[in-house]
């Protein structure tokens, strides 16, 4: 069981690291670099907000598992 676990924390591990680079260059190169600061408040659309949404479910489901796998070694 631990083994299942661990492979699927790689594996949220490395999308969540993809999806918060993604989120990152859809931003812009001026916003990312805090050249501008018009990206402080505007509303997400589109595929901005699926890539979003993704990014924060990946992150739950990561801890998530971070969690069980704890839970299971223990």
């Amino acid at each position: 069981m631990q083994t299942y676990l661990n492979i699927v924390q790689i594996i949220l591990s490395v999308a969540l690291v993809i999806l918060v680079l993604l989120e990152v260059r859809s931003s812009g190169v001026g916003g990312g670099l805090g050249g501008s600061q018009t990206g402080l408040v505007r509303k997400r659309r589109g595929p901005e907000l699926l890539l979003f949404r993704l990014t924060a479910v990946t992150a739950v489901l990561f801890f998530l598992v971070a969690i069980a796998n704890v839970l299971v070694i223990g």
